[in-house]
C-alpha cells in the first residue's frame, strides 16, 4: 500500500511540476550522501520525499464492521486501522554554488511548486491524480477512489529533526511537511453460520396448555456465477393452496423475513424485474436450516 502511495506522488510531481521531467528526479532513499551523488548525474533539479515516520491515526480509529452473508456463513470485516505516512520533501539542485549562482533559491522555487501541488490536490483521490491515464496495474480497490485525508505544512513540524539531518547529512535543509494516512484493511473473517430460522414459545406461567410457538424465517435471493443478491424483489409467503399471507421485499444484500409463522408447508413466491417468476416449496422450520433461493 506505501509503494503505491509513494507511485502517486512521483507521479503528481512529474505531471504538475515542469521542472520535473522524469522519475529519477523523485527519489525515496534517505536524503545522504548516496542521495547527494545521484542528484550530481542529473541534467536537473530533483526531489527527496523520504518516508520519516510511520504513526497509527489513533483519531481515526473506528470500531465498526461491515457484514456480509455469503454461502450461508455471516463474514465480518472490521474497520481498517488508519496509518499515518509522514514525509519530508527536499529540494536539491545538482549546480554548484558560486558567487554569480546561488542554486538555493531554485530549490526554495521548487519547495513552493510542491506545496502549491499538494494544496491543489487535495482531497488527495488516486484516480483523479492519474486521470485521465488509467491507474497503475495492481492499484488497490480499496483507495482507488478514496478521499486519502492528508495535512500539509504541519504547524509544530516534526520532532526530533536535528538528530535526523544529523545522521543522514551534514547540514540541514528546509523541508516540506506532508502526512499522508491509509488505511490497513483487515481479512474478512467468518463469524458464523447465518441464522435463518427463529424459534419463540409463548405460555402463560404455570399454564402450560397456552403454549403458542411462533417462527421467524429469513433467506437470500441471488442470482448469476458468482452468486450476487438481487435486491428490491418482491417475495410473497403463500399457503399451499395459493392464499398469500405475507409480502415483503429483500434488501441490498437481497434478504428477506417473515415473521409469526406457525409450522408447515409453505410457498415462496418471487418476482423480480428481468426475470421470470419463481416460486418455491418449503417446509417451516427448514429441516435443511436454509429458505434461499436461486433466480
Amino acid at each position: 500500500m506505501i509503494a503505491h502511495l509513494d507511485n502517486l506522488l512521483r507521479h503528481l510531481f512529474v505531471d504538475q511540476i515542469a521542472e520535473i521531467t522524469g522519475d529519477d528526479q523523485v527519489g525515496f532513499q534517505p536524503p545522504d550522501q548516496d542521495w547527494r551523488n545521484h542528484v550530481g548525474t542529473l541534467s536537473g533539479i530533483a526531489l527527496n520525499v523520504y518516508l520519516v515516520a510511520l504513526m497509527e491515526n489513533r483519531k481515526l480509529r473506528s470500531n465498526e464492521r461491515e457484514r456480509e452473508y455469503r454461502d450461508g456463513g455471516v463474514y465480518d470485516t472490521r474497520a481498517p486501522r488508519r496509518l499515518d505516512c509522514h514525509y519530508l520533501i527536499t529540494a536539491w539542485s545538482p549546480v554548484t554554488p558560486s558567487p554569480l549562482v546561488e542554486p538555493v533559491l531554485d530549490e526554495h522555487a521548487l519547495l513552493y511548486q510542491v506545496t502549491a501541488v499538494l494544496a491543489n490536490a487535495e482531497p488527495m483521490v488516486p484516480r483523479r491524480i492519474y486521470a485521465p491515464s488509467p491507474l497503475p496495474a495492481g492499484f488497490p480497490a480499496a483507495i482507488a477512489d478514496a478521499e486519502l485525508p492528508s495535512v500539509l505544512l504541519t504547524a509544530e513540524g516534526l520532532p526530533q529533526m536535528t538528530d535526523f539531518w544529523s545522521t543522514v547529512d551534514w547540514r540541514w535543509k528546509p523541508a516540506v511537511n506532508l502526512t499522508v494516512t491509509l488505511p490497513v484493511i483487515y481479512e474478512q473473517q467468518l463469524s458464523g453460520p447465518m441464522v435463518t430460522t427463529r424459534i419463540t414459545e409463548y405460555r402463560q406461567s404455570g399454564r402450560p396448555e397456552t403454549a403458542e410457538v411462533w417462527i421467524q424465517i429469513g433467506g437470500h435471493l441471488r442470482t448469476g456465477t458468482p452468486a450476487q443478491p438481487v435486491a428490491g424483489a418482491w417475495v410473497r409467503l403463500e399457503t399451499p393452496g395459493s392464499l398469500p399471507l405475507q409480502t415483503t421485499e429483500t434488501d441490498a444484500d437481497g434478504r428477506f423475513t417473515f415473521a409469526g409463522l406457525a409450522a408447515g408447508p409453505y410457498v415462496l413466491r418471487i418476482r423480480a424485474q428481468g426475470f421470470a417468476e419463481a416460486t418455491r416449496n418449503i417446509q417451516v422450520p427448514s429441516a435443511a436450516g436454509g429458505y434461499d433461493q436461486e433466480i
